[in-house]
């Protein structure tokens, strides 16, 4: 049993030297995929190369031939097509298009996104409103047009005002319309606009010296009707050449048979070269008028100029020739220059200039500033020299500025005087004057909500003749603003204010018509007229508004003997549609 034992343990020693005997078969005894006839005779021994002593070191690949089984037939996921199809072999044409290649190497160019079309607001081009007011005010007025067409406009508008003081006949009314229309074309537009203008009143001046007089007063009115047509040339920055053509002609009637009819025609041809502006500014002008007396005022003029802008500067030299014909035959011939210069640039400039000019005087111009005008005389005003300099300018798009002296020369210039016939009527007086004046204009736009103007105009008149410039102020000031919240509710306000004036009159107790000798110069006082006025918007196109005018309630006069009303409230409705 012991020589069994040691037996097993020598023979497994054997077999385990043998096993670590192995080594990676060569290319030489690579078995052969070749079947031979199995033996049992066990492998040559052949010496290692390996140490005796170690383990197994390399992997052992076993290489065999492929013999798929039947189990992997369940790998095949679909049948063979056993059927044999001929291959189709299509006849290409190719087309090469003319196009160029653009390289997508560069950045490309970013294309802007077209903004959405927001939705249209309801369009709201016509207007109407109406309104009362204590001394019987009533007011209304109409605005009607077409619609958002910018090559053709065409409207009409209406305006109605009255008003009925507390003293005997103390009245005012005065109505206007208009049918207008405009229309742009390709290198033309054409403008035309058929007008009535009416105006009534009486003539219920007070004189606190003679309360038993004018218990009766008489009723005065003007009317007229006009037509006035413009054609001008379009912008075209292709060419140098502008033109425009106006004419303006008015009938005008009143209740005391004074009547005038007028015909202007005036325009203008401007030519460029190089730095260079040459034109003509031309008019001629066909007046008559029957008052007191019965006259032709007709007038030619003439302005040839020549003008130089360069880059800091601007500069016009011209004459102004002027022909009055008709009753009375004047030639005159004006010297003209004016010139710009920067002080601060692009914010404040200087400016001055020496001119002169034939002041046309109307009937028409006269009646709507004084409706209390009795017959008189027309003669037109002549500024001999007009020599003026100044400064103006911004200080961004929310303000401007000017302002400017002047020293003129007139003759002729109007003046109003009461009648001799009566206080309660004026007339004209004619004297040559020379004015030394300031004048100051300030313009603030904040923003869309709020807005502000304020004006100031003073003046000293050195009379020939008269005593003074009668019924003319020395100081004027005019301020406005507006104030608008969430375009919805609107405040604005206005103040006017007139200095002490000298009125020319009579002593009427002495007896009418008033001679000379009776003369006497009255002082008419100062006045501050402060009005104010709010507009709501109740919905879309409904509002209400309220206007106050004379807010200190005073009874001032504006002229002699006619005081104005006093506080006065109007208010009504708007509706837009």
């Amino acid at each position: 049993m012991k020589f069994r034992y040691l037996s097993y343990t020598f023979f497994s020693l054997v077999l385990t030297v043998a096993a670590n005997a192995q080594t990676k078969p060569t290319q030489e005894n690579k078995p052969s995929t070749e079947k031979k006839p199995t033996t049992n005779t066990p492998p040559e021994k052949k010496p290692s190369t390996e140490p005796a002593k170690g383990t197994l070191t390399e992997e052992i690949d076993v290489v065999r031939p492929y013999k798929p089984v039947l189990a992997d037939a369940a790998k095949i996921r679909r049948s063979p097509d056993l059927n044999n199809y001929k291959v189709f072999k299509p006849n290409l044409s190719y087309l090469v298009l003319d196009k160029r290649l653009e390289l997508n190497s560069d950045i490309t160019q970013l294309q802007a996104q077209p903004l959405q079309q927001a939705a249209p607001l309801p369009f709201e081009n016509n207007y109407a409103k109406a309104g009362i007011g204590n001394y019987s005010s009533t007011l209304g007025e109409v605005y009607l047009n077409n619609g958002p067409d910018e090559a053709l406009q065409l409207g009409f508008f209406a305006k109605h005002l009255a008003q009925s003081g507390s003293l005997n006949k103390q009245n005012y009314s005065r109505q206007q319309a208009a049918l207008f229309g405009k229309s742009i074309q390709e290198k033309i537009t054409i403008n035309g606009e058929l007008n009535f203008d009416r105006l009534g009143s009486y003539f219920y001046g007070v004189n606190p010296e003679m309360a038993d007089q004018n218990l009766d007063p008489r009723k005065q009115r003007f009317g007229t009707v006009g037509l006035k047509g413009e054609l001008l040339k379009n912008y075209d920055p292709e060419s140098t050449l502008d033109y425009a053509v106006k004419a303006d002609a008015y009938t005008l009637s009143s209740k005391y048979n004074s009547k005038e009819t007028s015909f202007a025609l005036s325009g203008f041809f401007n030519g460029v070269w190089k730095q260079f502006n040459l034109g003509v500014n031309s008019s001629l002008d066909f007046t008559s008028t029957k008052d007191s007396l019965n006259i032709g005022n007709h007038i030619f003029r003439a302005n040839p100029y020549i003008k130089f802008q360069g880059k800091n500067y601007k500069l016009s030299l011209g004459l102004n020739f002027v022909q009055e014909f008709g009753t009375e035959a004047n030639t005159n011939l004006f010297p003209i220059a004016t010139a710009e210069l920067p002080l601060v640039p692009q914010y404040a400039t200087i400016f001055g200039g020496y001119t002169g000019d034939v002041l046309k005087s109307s009937l028409r111009g006269f009646a709507f500033e004084n409706p209390y005008l009795a017959k008189s005389i027309i003669n037109n005003a002549v500024e001999k020299s007009n020599l003026y300099g100044g400064v103006k300018g911004n200080a961004g798009a929310g303000f401007s500025f000017k302002g400017m002296v002047y020293f003129k020369t007139i003759e002729d210039m109007p003046l109003y005087v009461n009648s001799k016939y009566g206080f309660e009527r004026f007339e004209l007086a004619y004297d040559k004057a020379k004015v030394v004046g300031l004048e100051g204009e300030v313009n603030v736009k904040a923003s869309e909500t709020l807005t502000w103007t304020g004006k100031i105009e003073a003046n000293k008149y050195n009379m020939t003749d008269q005593a003074e410039a009668w019924l003319k102020p020395g100081l004027k000031l005019y301020s406005n603003f507006r104030l608008s919240l969430k375009k919805k509710f609107i405040i604005d306000g206005e103040v006017v204010y007139t200095g002490d004036r000298d009125a020319f009159t009579y002593d009427y107790s002495k007896g009418i018509p008033a001679s000379i000798e009776n003369s006497r110069v009255v002082a008419v006082k100062s006045y501050l007229d402060l009005s104010g006025g709010a507009e709501y918007l109740v919905k879309n196109k409904l509002g209400v508004f309220l206007k106050v005018n004379n807010l200190f309630g005073n009874k001032y006069q504006q002229y002699l003997y006619y005081p104005k009303l006093g506080f006065n409230v109007i208010g009504g409705l708007n509706y837009s549609f």
